[in-house]
């Protein structure tokens, strides 16, 4: 199989982890920190290998990797409160744009990498297309303003503390060994889902909500779903992964733009279909100018990595 049809068939399956991301806290877990703190949890389990394959890298690193794993689950709680206020097609571009400026600051700035010429054209790029999308789709009301304003912000926050994660992950698989960082990381994870039960309300939220949907709202399909779901996103992940492997990283990284056509062409067909169950912006203006941005995002993309 090509690796391009790999890579496809990957944001392909990412694109549909957002929109089930989506879905679901619409539907099944009303709240954003209920859903960060699930999935944390869920990722976490990966502890259980700990006996075999966990090592010590040392007081600093051990740190450092502790702290790099405090920002991933704040990443997700973000990025959850941007997809309750937005569109996911939008929200996910936004924060997909977004991710490499960061990290190519850092990068700059504290790392003191040299910048390339074709980073400044690829900068120049994501900029034109997040700064187009966060311009998209601001609504008519007060309301509906403010809902859009609020998404902006929060795919703004999500993707920082997305960059700092990533960085934080690629300083630690340089400096020690790949699945003893990543259980270490973990672990910071864990300490993090602390720190979202530290005030009485958000405890009483989160299990309040666990005890409701397993005491009566909870079938067993809603929770094949979530847990479907972050197999899905794994699976996408391996098949990326395997993608970059087999061929060129710069071309896969700028196909993340099919990821976001698909959100943008699921988010219309589920739109049309069954609009209570899940709903976005389909106006052609809407659309074309999302199309736009995705362009230029892509472009972009391909710019920083070749």
């Amino acid at each position: 199989m090509s690796w391009i049809l790999i890579a496809i068939i990957a944001y392909f399956f990412l694109a549909i982890v957002n929109i089930l991301d989506k879905f679901l806290l619409d539907n099944v877990l009303s709240s954003s920190k209920v859903y960060a703190f699930l999935i944390s949890a869920i990722s976490v389990l990966v502890v259980v290998i700990a006996p075999w394959f966990l090592h010590w890298p040392g007081l600093f690193l051990l740190f450092f990797q502790l702290a790099t794993g405090l920002f991933f689950p704040f990443a997700l709680l973000f990025m959850f409160k941007a997809f309750k206020k937005g569109d996911v097609s939008k929200v996910a571009v936004l924060i997909g744009g977004i991710i490499p400026i960061l990290t190519i600051a850092f990068s700059v700035f504290v790392s003191h990498e040299k910048f390339l010429i074709n980073q400044s054209y690829g900068l120049t790029f994501l900029l034109l297309g997040t700064f187009a999308m966060a311009l998209i789709g601001g609504g008519k009301t007060a309301r509906q303003k403010a809902f859009n304003r609020q998404a902006v912000g929060y795919s703004l926050l999500a993707a920082l503390f997305y960059a700092i994660f990533f960085i934080g992950t690629k300083y630690s698989y340089n400096h020690h060994d790949f699945i003893s960082s990543f259980i270490w990381i973990r672990l910071g994870s864990l300490i993090a889902l602390g720190f979202l039960l530290v005030r009485k309300t958000d405890r009483q939220e989160i299990f309040d909500s666990f005890k409701n949907k397993l005491g009566k709202d909870w079938n067993k399909k809603q929770t094949w779903l979530i847990f479907g779901n972050q197999a899905l996103g794994a699976g996408a992940f391996i098949l990326q992964n395997y993608a970059i492997s087999l061929g060129s990283v710069a071309i896969i990284n700028a196909l993340q733009g099919v990821q976001y056509a698909f959100l943008l062409a699921l988010g219309w067909v589920l739109s049309v279909w069954s609009p209570k169950l899940f709903k976005e912006d389909i106006s052609f203006k809407t659309v074309r100018e999302k199309v736009l941005a995705i362009i230029l995002i892509s472009v972009g993309l391909y710019f920083i990595v070749i």
